[in-house]
């Protein structure tokens, strides 16, 4: 089962990176296009509690701290399923977790300050 998960996560991260880094390469004079739209959208976005949300940053920290045990999809595996998490922990609440651990859970210190936060908010909005 691990290198069956293993092999999704890298999946999902070549997949990722495949994505990004897309830039305007011609060289008309024209200034570019906004390409940072989507980003500034995501970072325009909010949770319940009126904080901002980085989405593309709360699922880097999930997908490199968190995704082993609850799954690329969130759907769980050795850990538990997080697709609805939202709905029964706040942002501050999934904070304390992270940090502090829960049942088999061990707490996660190396996710701090920024990471954290983005990573709260994105989890808290899974309802």
């Amino acid at each position: 089962m691990k290198k069956w998960l293993l092999a999704i996560i890298f999946g999902t991260v070549l997949t990722l990176a495949a994505c990004g880094g897309a830039g305007n390469d011609n060289n008309d004079s024209e200034p570019p296009a906004n390409d940072n739209a989507a980003e500034e959208q995501d970072k325009g976005d909010t949770n319940g509690a009126g904080e901002a949300v980085d989405t593309a940053a709360g699922e880097e920290v999930f997908a490199n701290n968190c995704a082993m045990c609850h799954g690329a999809d969130l759907s769980g595996g050795a850990g538990p399923d997080l697709t609805n998490v939202g709905s029964k922990y706040s942002a501050d609440e999934i904070k304390d977790i992270v940090q502090n651990g829960k049942g088999q859970m061990q707490p996660q210190k190396q996710v701090t300050g920024d990471d954290l936060d983005n990573l709260a908010n994105w989890l808290a909005e899974k309802k």
